[in-house]
């Protein structure tokens, strides 16, 4: 590792699965070099201005503003406001004497780009999507240097045939977590019993309604098939009603930020495709049925199939996720140990828990 890294920009905003990465690469910076100095970029609106601040990093709210989805060299030459937005970064790159702009994705990453290019310092791109999101399309015209979280993404994306392979950096409370070990902890936290299965529910941290309902409705048979659930509500999602006469525990909890506890409580997830949680699980081992968001790209499709192919999940289309399709494939799978066993290795086959610090080498290759 370079000891004389000193000062670095880190670009990203508007959802978790932009801010969440880069917090996670922050980490490992500070872990390596303790002195160095961290500025991150973000929008005035997005979750980065909640998150950010509280993990402790300087954040820098710079104009930010949505792209047109064709990109072409025409749009660098078209918007006084990208202007004043690369202007905006390029004084805070200046600042801080940052050696390295590292971008993961957002709008706000465009203008963080352009003032690194204009400054002929080093930029490095990570993507986790297919296709790649249009901030860090824009980005590629700058740079060569793009990391990718997942090997499914080097195959389906021209754009992305040469980049280096890094996988998803993750925070260390998930990295280095033993989920046996804590699993006794996490489940006295919730409330749940040792002695039956676990379903963990959640849809990310805004929620899936399809999710939610479907899983609420179908509480009283996993109920009496001896099934548990842990239901994360999600933020932006109305409540839902669950039957109080249970025979076991229907755990709801509106949002849960240690995520790390209701993993060690499952023995099976029900979740939303997002690059996020498919790196979580697939790091942690744990056997998953994927529910893609549908109004999109597909791309949480993407990110859930080649998972499914290996052998470490099923997944299911948003439109057939009934209380009969729960009835019929996650009652006798959360209820088979040895399946969950073997989906669970064939999981952790795929995923990787070294994607903070295999950025970082590429970060300091980058830099020397």
């Amino acid at each position: 590792m370079m000891s004389q890294l000193r000062s670095v920009v880190l670009a990203g905003g508007g959802t978790g699965g932009h801010i969440y990465p880069l917090l996670a690469f922050a980490d490992a910076l500070r872990r390596h070099f303790p002195q160095i100095r961290i500025t991150t970029l973000g929008s005035p609106k997005g979750m980065e201005n909640q998150l950010i601040p509280a993990a402790g990093y300087d954040l820098r709210v710079i104009p930010a503003f949505q792209l047109p989805r064709a990109l072409n060299l025409d749009l660098l030459r078209t918007p006084d406001r990208m202007y004043k937005s690369a202007a905006a970064a390029g004084e805070i790159i200046d600042e801080v004497q940052a050696e390295v702009v590292v971008g993961f994705g957002g709008y706000v990453s465009v203008p963080a780009y352009l003032a690194a290019w204009r400054r002929e310092l080093p930029i490095v791109i990570h993507e986790v999507n297919v296709p790649a999101g249009v901030a860090n399309r824009m980005g590629m015209k700058f740079t060569k240097r793009v990391a990718v979280g997942f090997p499914h993404q080097l195959e389906q994306a021209e754009s992305l045939r040469n980049a280096r392979l890094v996988g998803v950096p993750l925070r260390t409370g998930i990295t280095h977590m033993d989920r046996p070990a804590l699993r006794p902890q996490a489940l006295y936290h919730f409330g749940l019993r040792p002695d039956l299965p676990v379903l963990f529910v959640s849809g990310g941290s805004s929620g899936a309604r399809t999710i939610n309902l479907a899983v609420a409705a179908a509480a009283k048979r996993l109920a009496h098939a001896g099934i548990q659930v842990l239901h994360v509500q999600g933020g932006r999602n109305d409540p839902f009603e669950v039957p109080h006469d249970l025979p076991v525990p229907y755990v709801v909890v509106p949002y849960l930020s240690e995520m790390e506890l209701g993993y060690a409580a499952a023995d099976l997830m029900l979740c939303r495709g997002g690059a996020i949680t498919v790196a979580e699980t697939t790091a942690l081992g744990m056997p998953a049925i994927y529910v893609p968001y549908p109004f999109s790209n597909q791309e949480q499709r993407r990110n859930a199939l080649p998972v499914v192919e290996s052998g470490g999940g099923l997944l299911v289309d948003n439109s057939e996720l009934t209380p009969d399709w729960i009835e019929r494939n996650i009652i006798p799978l959360a209820r088979d140990r040895q399946r969950l066993g073997q989906m669970g290795a064939a999981a952790a086959q795929y995923g990787r828990r070294d994607g903070d610090e295999a950025l970082l080498r590429y970060v300091l290759e980058a830099v020397s």
